[in-house]
């Protein structure tokens, strides 16, 4: 196991997403932070996202670069809601979950849900299928232009 990102890294090992995903996959994968967990060759797919993401990416460093700057746009506080269902024949686990915090970029509020379809071999994870609420994320970015109040 090694550290990949610095403990207060928005996926280190301090961070609320961290520690909700690790408490999700608990025994069933090895790692210091959530990069950590993930297989050299691990592909996320998005299949609910927003406008200009990447649908598919393949790599644990395509996803750290991914991620580089999401402190820039999101600033967690807290995960919380966690539900986790395991199927022990495929190496399967769902996860349930939602994150709450700040954009940075507008001082709006950040409040997001998530399903992650997350399949494990070797104590790694090797695929990761996400879905999140895209709304939530415009209206904390303010997008379109103004959003919501």
């Amino acid at each position: 196991m090694t550290k990949i990102v610095g403990e207060n890294a928005p996926f280190g090992a301090n961070s609320p997403f961290f520690h909700i995903i690790k408490e999700g996959l608990n025994g069933l994968v090895d790692g210091e932070d959530f990069y950590d967990l993930l297989a050299e060759d691990v592909v996320f797919e998005y299949v609910i996202t927003v406008p200009g993401y990447p649908r598919r990416v393949e790599g644990r460093q395509k996803i750290i670069d991914l991620y580089s700057d999401y402190d820039d746009y999101i600033t967690l506080r807290s995960a919380d809601n966690l539900r986790v269902h395991r199927d022990p024949e495929t190496s399967t686990v769902v996860l349930e979950y939602e994150v709450h915090g700040t954009s940075p970029v507008t001082g709006r509020p950040y409040d997001n849900r998530f399903v992650s379809v997350v399949t494990i071999e070797d104590s790694k994870v090797t695929h990761w299928r996400d879905y999140l609420d895209p709304i939530a994320v415009f209206d904390a970015q303010g997008w379109p232009q103004g959003g919501r109040s």
